[in-house]
């Protein structure tokens, strides 16, 4: 099979997925219409991602894509080569180089490091909740999310959010405020207590730190926990 035939074959892939996904309904101006549950192109680079990086000398599995009414879960073999909450910053790893070369070329995926920052992105202008990277002893795991209210987020969910939007910001040369992980929750000023409490909780488990350690709370920085 030829390079054109290596991205038919998932471009045919990657419509399947969107055929079978549930879609969300939403009001226009005038007429109800149908959009997709999570973004196309984070289902695009998260399928790339475990195509790239399974493990081949594993014997008896293979990447894995599941669909839930609430959920997409893409895994594949093989624990990562860098931790899961420094996807977003670390240099780029890759057991298969030589097929990660040849998706690049064939624009199957973005270029070295770039895929999970625009899944991020992608949620982001979704407003979804927060991706999710687990391992088990044998795998990798992403998981998306399909929308959830902001109200009926739970503090686990909104503190991933709040760290992940932190290290989208800083890796933008940018910094996290309240101002901005009120527009990435999609709520109003009216909140901003309650995103005060959102970024505590964030500070006490160790994922984001304030950008200097003198600043007041009124204009108050934040930066992921690398980023010192």
């Amino acid at each position: 099979m030829g390079a054109k035939g290596y991205a038919n074959g998932f471009e045919g892939l990657i419509s399947y997925i969107n055929a079978r996904l549930p879609h969300n309904e939403v009001l226009g101006t005038a007429l109800r219409k149908e959009v997709p549950m999570f973004p196309e192109m984070s289902i695009r680079e998260l399928v790339a991602n475990a195509l790239i990086h399974q493990d081949f000398s594993q014997t008896g599995t293979g990447p894995m894509i599941e669909i839930f009414e609430d959920r997409l879960e893409i895994t594949n073999p093989g624990q990562p080569l860098i931790a899961t909450d420094r996807f977003l910053d670390s240099p780029p790893k890759s057991r298969n180089e030589a097929l990660a070369s040849l998706m690049r070329r064939i624009g199957i995926c973005e270029e070295r490091g770039s895929g999970i920052d625009k899944v991020v992105h992608e949620t982001e202008v979704f407003q979804l909740p927060a991706p999710r990277f687990e391992t088990t002893p044998l795998h990798t795991r992403a998981v998306l999310f399909a929308h959830k209210d902001f109200e009926i987020m739970t503090t686990q969910e909104r503190v991933q959010a709040c760290y992940l939007h932190a290290c989208l910001r800083y890796l933008l040369r940018d910094y996290m405020t309240n101002e901005s992980l009120r527009q990435r929750f999609g709520v109003t000023a009216e909140k901003i207590a309650t995103i005060s409490r959102v970024i505590a909780a964030a500070k006490k488990a160790g994922l984001i730190v304030p950008a200097d350690e003198s600043q007041g709370n009124k204009y108050a920085r934040y930066i992921p926990h690398w980023g010192r």
